[in-house]
């Protein structure tokens, strides 16, 4: 009996291992999310130096909530992230706190934010689960958004 239970714990943690899970105090998870949103009237203000600072805020306001970005991509007129997020956070608390912190912060550091619209971010956002799909092939979309866009 006794290496029957240890043959089935080899098996899970190697499970764990190749599926890259993770786990906190009470559960054992994988939630994998891609998100995605505008600026008020999808205005084009999310270049340069406001770029740079949006995504120096999203890593500050993920890693204090330990919320793992796997991928990130700020275009002129959305942002797109690919996020790992504790369950007992939950999605919508996630991206609930990065776009209050990022909207404060930005429009205090940013006046012409304040000028050219009444709030920085729409209150809407998209949100899909990544189960169904590879991962990989959601990075890989999620990067040829920058390439897109170009043209």
């Amino acid at each position: 009996m006794h290496s029957v239970v240890l043959y089935e714990h080899a098996l899970y943690n190697l499970y764990m291992e190749n599926k890259k899970y993770k786990s906190n105090n009470n559960i054992t998870y994988s939630c994998t999310y891609h998100v995605v949103w505008c600026p008020k009237y999808r205005r084009k203000v999310l270049v340069g130096p406001v770029a740079a600072r949006l995504k120096e805020l999203i890593v500050e306001t993920c890693t204090a909530l330990s919320v793992e970005i796997q991928e990130m991509e700020i275009l002129p007129d959305h942002v797109h992230l690919l996020l790992d997020i504790d369950p007992q956070l939950g999605v919508h608390k996630a991206v609930k706190r990065i776009k209050g912190v990022s909207s404060r912060v930005l429009r205090q550091e940013f006046k012409e934010l304040t000028t050219k619209l009444p709030t920085l971010w729409t209150n809407s956002y998209f949100v899909s689960t990544v189960g169904g799909a590879p991962l990989e092939m959601i990075k890989q979309y999620i990067q040829s958004q920058k390439t897109s866009q170009r043209q």
